[in-house]
């Protein structure tokens, strides 16, 4: 933690912070949201803070106190002294959605005197899609838009034409550059270290292209159900809630050029870049699952055409990637919880090794990124067994952040986001012009969607995810576990 308290003050905002938290008594808030702000305010990451929680849930300050200190002891991972929790129980305040723009202001404005110097306001709005423009015309009718950052939830609409309307909404209300777009897989360690792994070592950029690179899959699989959220997911489904928000925003930092600057505009560029060479997304090449039960959940529509899964392939047309195939899957009540990245090496053009050596048994090359919290990578080769003959096995080298002994200096991912959106930072967060081309490319699946197959909760999904990667094989479930660093050398 050393390093983390060294470093605060300096990636910190420079300016003390007033935060309105919409949707404060929500489940994201509880879990993520308020145990982050309690962290990155006892950390020292921000000069000044002040959080004004805003719900329909009709309480008062105290009661907001109540909940939040309810959210810290079961939430939060990591220890914290009475002294530090009575702090951040001061800097809390509530006003019911029921008492106005008006109550919102007065409250704002009394938050910033008692931080005593020039503050910025940091909007979050932890709010379904339905209550999203009506919590920005709460800001608006409050006189709340100047000195202020927005921080917004996915969805960002559901298709093209409602995308390009929620943009259009926003930006009558806020400039494109307060808008932050939130996607917490980009705020995870190991989806940055993506930019660390390829611009940093000259091993790997030369080799990062379709010469050398076989195929890629991003697979996300969830063990969770719906955790009674079926209004929001019959809305959405697999793809709106994962694919369009999450899996391509990875795609897109695994497939970038080299930016001229690690800045967030030469980023945003050459993630932009990567979007508008997509190909639409075939229909034919797109597999749609429901794990059975599904239609029987409280809320569900006993007829749901909704996917609850999700594989595809989809293509980038450039010089660096044409004739790669990209492999994604996520879905809900799947065999295993994983968030990789796995690309796979084309193989050698000959082998001189004698039949049944093993090589080429177990599947080409792969390097791995693990999306976990606390990261990990893995780089599988062919080595030769010990002994007399030609045998070869599948190996590994692996790495893992607690190898380092820097995983407690890690920043969850909303953590580090909120952080950067404080800092005006929009290096990892999406903008209009990419979620509403990200949007065009989904048109053709969303006017056409192949029809759902059923799979049993606790599978990797329908049998046809097999017919759509062939030749090739799905990374997970992966034939050697991660190894633990706890056990090595016992």
């Amino acid at each position: 933690m050393a390093a983390l308290a060294k470093d605060a003050s300096r990636v910190g905002p420079k300016d003390p912070q007033v935060v309105v938290l919409v949707g404060a008594t929500g489940d994201l808030s509880r879990r993520k949201l308020l145990p982050g702000l309690f962290r990155l305010c006892t950390a020292g990451f921000i000069p000044g803070c002040r959080i004004i929680g805003v719900s329909l849930d009709e309480i008062d300050a105290d009661g907001f106190r109540g909940i939040a200190r309810a959210a810290l002891d079961e939430f939060s991972g990591r220890q914290a002294g009475d002294a530090d929790r009575t702090a951040f129980a001061k800097m809390l305040d509530y006003v019911p959605l029921s008492a106005g723009a008006a109550a919102l202001k007065a409250a704002v404005d009394k938050a910033e005197r008692s931080l005593g110097a020039q503050s910025r306001r940091i909007h979050y709005l932890s709010v379904p899609p339905s209550a999203a423009l009506p919590a920005v015309r709460l800001l608006a009718e409050g006189g709340l838009v100047e000195r202020c950052r927005i921080i917004m939830e996915k969805p960002f609409g559901t298709d093209l034409a409602s995308a390009v309307a929620l943009n259009a909404r926003l930006h009558e209300v806020f400039a494109e550059a307060q808008i932050f777009r939130i996607d917490h897989f980009l705020g995870k360690e190991a989806a940055q270290n993506i930019l660390a792994f390829r611009f940093a070592n000259g091993l790997f950029e030369p080799i990062w292209n379709r010469n050398f690179i076989d195929h890629v899959q991003i697979d996300v699989p969830e063990t969770l159900g719906l955790n009674k959220r079926a209004g929001f997911y019959e809305a959405t489904g697999a793809f709106r809630d994962m694919v369009v928000t999450h899996l391509f925003q990875i795609l897109a930092f695994m497939a970038m050029e080299p930016p001229t600057s690690l800045e967030p505009a030469p980023i945003s560029e050459e993630k932009h870049k990567v979007f508008r060479s997509m190909l639409p997304i075939d229909p034919g090449m797109v597999v749609r699952g429901q794990y059975a039960g599904y239609r029987s959940e409280a809320g569900v529509d006993p007829e749901s055409d909704t996917e609850t899964f999700v594989a595809l392939k989809c293509a980038i047309d450039n010089w660096r990637w044409a004739g790669v195939p990209f492999f994604l899957r996520t879905g809900k009540r799947l065999a295993e919880g994983q968030r990789i990245i796995s690309i796979a090496f084309r193989e050698p053009p000959k082998s001189m090794f004698p039949a049944g050596s093993g090589v080429g048994a177990q599947g080409p090359d792969h390097l791995t990124f693990d999306l976990a919290d606390a990261s990990k990578m893995s780089l599988s080769f062919y080595g030769k067994r010990p002994g007399p003959g030609m045998k070869l096995d599948k190996l590994s080298l692996q790495f893992a952040m607690h190898d380092t002994g820097w995983a407690g200096d890690v920043l969850e991912a909303y953590e580090r986001l909120i952080l950067d959106a404080m800092r005006g930072d929009h290096t990892l967060f999406t903008t209009a012009e990419g979620i509403e081309r990200l949007w065009e490319v989904s048109s053709p699946l969303l006017e056409a969607p192949p029809p759902v197959r059923p799979y049993p909760p606790g599978s990797w999904g329908p049998n046809a995810i097999h017919q759509l990667i062939a030749p090739h094989a799905w990374r997970l479930p992966f034939e050697r576990a991660w190894r633990d660093p706890n056990k090595l050398g016992s």
